[in-house]
């Protein structure tokens, strides 16, 4: 199986679609890196993924993503740990029904779905560049949104608990295609999907809903983590293991590269991968 012993870091895996994308991960073979805000349940949670699969080849990192300082520290500890990363699974996310910052300074929605993973990703890309897998996956959502305000990112004109959520979700496809383009000559590949209205924490507690099962929300993931068909597929947004059309707006170029450059200005960051 093409998935086994390559390493795989997943954020935001310490309960809902990361955790199970975790354990399906490790039922695979997988060489597993847990991601948890805390060290407390970072390490629970490996720990059940281990007892569930028997497969003790897992590590946990630690890092509260609404805060540039610790992810910037996590990643440092990933380079100390690894000489490569095979996949990197961002996955983590939250719904805010109030407006909240964070220690930066920026509305917690926003950094947390979008900004923590734009920075993490680039900081990771010379470790994932080390591989020969070199996949980068981003979980969104069929809820993005159709339009991008940017004197609004952070909920500064006006905030909405679902505005906030399905912004954060669009940007996450414009940050994949944008990446796409930027990793063309790498080898690295980048794809975005929606996993389904799955019954997570955040679905019951953001949309007052039931989904289906957590079982089937990892399974695009997963595809896209170790399937042979997507080995050279960038730049694509999936639903149900399939390509798929994500909104228009989340197409435009020029959109595209303003939110890039507002999210370098934000984190601090300069794109830079060596080739």
């Amino acid at each position: 199986m093409a998935i086994k012993d390559k390493i795989v870091l997943v954020t935001g895996s310490t309960d809902g679609i990361g955790k199970q994308t975790a354990i399906d991960l490790a039922e695979m073979g997988a060489h597993v890196i847990v991601h948890g805000r805390n060290e407390n349940r970072a390490r629970d949670a490996m720990q059940d993924i281990i007892a569930l699969t028997g497969n003790d080849n897992l590590h946990f990192v630690v890092a509260d993503l609404s805060s540039f300082s610790q992810i910037r520290k996590m990643a440092d500890a990933i380079y100390r740990h690894f000489d490569k990363i095979d996949v990197l699974i961002n996955n983590a996310g939250v719904y805010k029904t109030q407006r909240e910052l964070s220690e930066d300074g920026y509305e917690l929605t926003f950094v947390i779905n979008h900004l923590a993973h734009f920075l993490l990703t680039n900081l990771l890309l010379d470790l994932i560049k080390k591989s020969d897998y070199k996949r980068i996956i981003n979980v969104a959502s069929q809820a993005h949104g159709s339009s991008l305000e940017f004197d609004n990112l952070q909920g500064e004109e006006y905030y909405d608990g679902y505005d906030a959520y399905s912004r954060s979700k669009l940007c996450n496809i414009m940050f994949t295609y944008t990446l796409a383009r930027k990793l063309e000559r790498t080898g690295i590949t980048t794809n975005v999907l929606h996993p389904g209205v799955i019954s997570t924490k955040l679905l019951h507690e953001g949309f007052g809903m039931e989904g289906t099962s957590i079982e089937s929300g990892s399974k695009t993931s997963i595809y896209l983590a170790s399937s042979d068909e997507v080995t050279n597929v960038s730049g694509k947004y999936f639903v149900n293991k399939r390509e798929s059309n994500s909104s228009e707006i989340s197409y435009n170029t020029q959109l595209q590269k303003q939110l890039w450059e507002a999210s370098e200005k934000m984190t601090g960051l300069s794109f830079k991968v060596s080739r």
